[in-house]
Order: C-alpha cells, then sequence, then structure tokens
C-alpha cells in the first residue's frame, strides 16, 4: 500500500469551495504514479521497456466532497494481475479517517512497439505487494451506450489534453464529459470506460443520454466508435 497526504488547494475547487471529481482522480492518478516511482517501475522505466500502463475502467464513488483546505489521506495499493491486466484500489480520507471518497480501477499494460496488450513481466510483479480489495459493490467494466443519445457540437483534441503516454489523459475525458451535466447535478459515482486512445488533432463527437439520475456521455470519433464513455450518476 502507498499513502501521501494533502491539502485541498483553491486550484481543486469548484464554485462551491469543495474538491472537484477531476481533482479526486488526480489525486488518485498521482497517488497510482508516486506509488510505482517510488518502487522504481515508474514512468522512465516502462520507457525503457517500451511498455506503459493505460486505463480500461474507472469506477469513483463519493461519501464526501471535501472544502478548501481540509487535509486529506490518499491511498493506493494493487490487488490482483491477471494475464495483461492490473486491479487497483484506491482511497480518500479526512484528517481524522472518514472515507471521503473510494475507487476501483482496471489497467492494460500495453506494448508501445507493437501497440499491443503485453503479458506482465515478472519482474513487474514482484516489485508490487498485493493487498486484499477493497470491499466495494464493483460494476461491471462495459458501460452500455442508450438508445437515442444527442449529438453535440464536436472539438478537437488540444495539447493540454495530451499526457506522457502521448494521447488524452484518462482524466481529460471525465471533465470532458461533465461539461453536459445538467445545473444541480451532484455526482456521487463516476464510471469511465475507455475504447481507444485520442491523440492530438483527432476531432471529438460527444453523445449524450440523461434520465433517470444518470447522464451517459459517449466522447466518440467522426464515425462515432467510442474513444471513452463515461457514466455520471446523480446523489440520492
Amino acid at each position: 500500500m502507498y499513502c501521501f497526504d494533502s491539502r485541498i488547494r483553491y486550484s481543486e475547487i469548484d464554485s462551491q469551495g469543495t474538491v472537484t471529481l477531476a481533482s479526486i482522480l488526480d489525486y488518485f492518478q498521482d497517488c497510482s504514479t508516486f506509488h510505482s516511482e517510488e518502487l522504481g517501475v515508474g514512468i522512465g522505466y516502462l520507457k525503457e521497456q517500451e511498455l506503459a500502463w493505460v486505463l480500461s475502467s474507472w469506477q469513483i464513488e463519493v461519501s464526501r466532497y471535501p472544502k478548501l483546505g481540509e487535509k486529506v489521506s490518499v491511498k493506493t495499493w494493487p490487488y490482483g494481475f491477471q494475464g495483461f491486466y492490473g486491479y487497483r484500489n484506491f482511497t480518500m480520507e479526512s484528517e481524522n479517517g472518514e472515507l471521503l471518497a473510494y475507487a476501483n480501477s482496471i489497467w492494460v499494460l500495453l506494448d508501445l512497439k507493437k501497440a499491443r496488450p503485453a503479458k506482465l513481466p515478472l519482474a513487474l510483479q514482484e516489485a508490487y505487494q498485493l493487498s486484499p480489495q477493497l470491499p466495494m459493490e464493483c460494476d461491471s467494466r462495459k458501460i452500455r451506450l442508450p438508445e437515442g443519445m444527442i449529438k453535440k457540437e464536436s472539438f478537437p483534441v488540444h495539447k493540454y489534453h495530451i499526457d506522457t503516454n502521448q494521447h488524452v489523459n484518462n482524466g481529460k475525458y471525465v471533465s470532458m464529459a461533465r461539461e453536459y451535466l445538467p445545473l444541480g447535478f451532484h455526482i456521487r459515482k463516476m464510471r469511465a470506460e475507455y475504447r481507444k486512445a485520442a491523440v492530438y488533432g483527432d476531432i471529438i463527437c460527444p453523445f449524450v443520454a440523461e434520465g433517470q439520475g444518470k447522464v451517459v456521455v459517449n466522447l466518440a470519433d467522426e464515425a462515432g466508435t467510442p474513444y471513452a464513455i463515461v457514466e455520471l450518476e446523480d446523489k440520492k
């Protein structure tokens, strides 16, 4: 398990003074990156091996959004490997141990040279110590697209969307999807399924469906094939 402590910054909050979902996702992503770097199998190591971890799916649930200045503790741990898949949990807790947010994630190890999934090398498996899976209800990593989705205005992938893998960072898709939420929508749960990588210059064509307290956004290419599908669920 890896843990780091932080404090909610002004740059991480919304107009109501609480941390955004995108910032929680960034905290989780940073935590897993710190973990790998500390173990010596981070971005530099993977680049030398012509490998990269890419997200297949997220499921993030929020119990309470911490406010500006609150101290938080962010934790992550892998709980399993299978073939080219890696499974990892995350939590964010308050200074007093209150569980603020938690997540399940599924990752795919990618062979950058062959542009296809790669079986996990033994050395990479041995670098991590597995811990028990977080006792949460995990949905399928696949998100069903509703019928009758409404097409919104297309937009290009910009340079600020791109990460070290040279494609759109997983968190940016979630930020894109949040633009289609109605006013007063308070996210308690987010699921994201990543189908293929968008790169700089690609055109994103959003399709949106809303109903039963959920908004589903298909961030697709010009042919309608999804790059990523994001499902956002309102607080009950």
